[in-house]
């Protein structure tokens, strides 16, 4: 679990983290060495969860051997399983990260929302519906890993 208290605003007690796959934490369906790296890292103080349609079907592939959970579900309702899924694992505990249309439901539930404006870009309703947006993936590990960045950023 992360303990964040951000002076002005509420004490967030984080145990899970979201992400989109592609276009979040991979480019093309690829996920970087560097970002599988940090999975793991996130994964000794979170839960981590990785929601996609698959489009490219390579996501079980490429999070082989990561300690993620894989969460699949069909072309055509992404925003409203992205959304259930955070009501399922507890909004007021969940970080949820994204960069597309079809995060912006799962982004306004999470208790704690990230943009990621990567090499595929980023919804600017991602942007609007979320607490913080990052320019690239790294930067959202960072903010994680290092909470004191997000107290700066979200503090009154």
């Amino acid at each position: 679990m992360i303990e964040i208290s951000i002076p002005g605003r509420s004490n967030l007690k984080l145990k899970n983290i979201i992400f989109d796959y592609n276009g979040t934490i991979a480019v093309d369906g690829i996920i970087s060495d560097y970002v599988k790296k940090m999975l793991v890292e996130l994964s000794y103080d979170l839960s981590v969860y990785i929601i996609t349609a698959d489009t490219y079907g390579n996501v079980r592939t490429e999070c082989e051997k990561l300690p993620v959970s894989i969460e699949t579900f069909s072309f055509g309702n992404a925003t409203i399983y992205k959304k259930e899924f955070v009501e399922k694992i507890g909004c007021e505990f969940t970080i949820a990260v994204g960069n597309g249309l079809n995060d912006v439901e799962m982004l306004k539930k999470a208790a704690l929302s990230i943009a990621v404006i990567g090499d595929e870009g980023c919804s600017s309703q991602a942007i609007l519906n979320s607490h913080i947006t990052c320019k690239c993936i790294n930067d959202v590990f960072d903010m994680v890993l290092k909470k004191y960045r997000i107290i700066a950023t979200l503090r009154d």
